[in-house]
């Protein structure tokens, strides 16, 4: 197992399991997020190889200096995404990859590492712990249309003073 950062000559397997990690993102947005961390000073991209030369994994790491739930120092080394193929995992390659990330963190000057994982990813949950990270806290984003409200009309004119109507007209 050799683990290298990416490079030019990396980006179409760094992209390939990146989708696979994200699915639900276009090849185009995608390759628009990977340039942008290739071409970073504050974020950094990491490919796992197998004996044989192969990616097998990946990790994508950022110095956020903006809100991060429970640490205690900006900006805090963070984990934006890792992922390890099917056949490759239960073999250290992610106990490996989050060794790195500490390293790189401890180099960047940073004294804590986080990341965060969907609600119902308990697989990954599971091997965060194991790896030894904690949670420190749950939480579920809404979000709703907006609707601007005409609040020109008055009583008078016997019609409600908010009237709502759609953005899109």
């Amino acid at each position: 197992m050799k683990i290298c950062k990416v490079t030019q000559n990396d980006f179409q397997e760094w992209l390939n399991l990146a989708l696979e990690l994200w699915p639900h993102c276009s090849s185009a947005e995608m390759e628009v997020i990977l340039t942008n961390i290739l071409h970073s000073d504050r974020e950094q991209g990491i490919l796992v190889r197998d004996d044989h030369g192969c990616a097998i994994a990946f990790m994508n790491l950022s110095l956020r200096s903006d809100y991060v739930p429970d640490a205690t120092k900006s900006p805090v080394a963070y984990v934006e995404g890792i992922y390890v193929k099917a056949e490759c995992r239960n073999q250290d390659v992610g106990r490996t990859l989050i060794q790195y990330a500490e390293q790189w963190a401890c180099e960047q000057g940073c004294i804590e590492l986080a990341l965060d994982s969907l609600l119902d990813n308990s697989a990954s949950h599971e091997f965060y712990t194991k790896v030894g990270f904690r949670e420190v806290e749950r939480v579920v984003f809404f979000i709703k249309s907006a609707v601007a409200v005409n609040l020109t009309a008055s009583p008078e004119e016997n019609r409600p003073i908010i009237e709502a109507r759609s953005l899109e007209e």
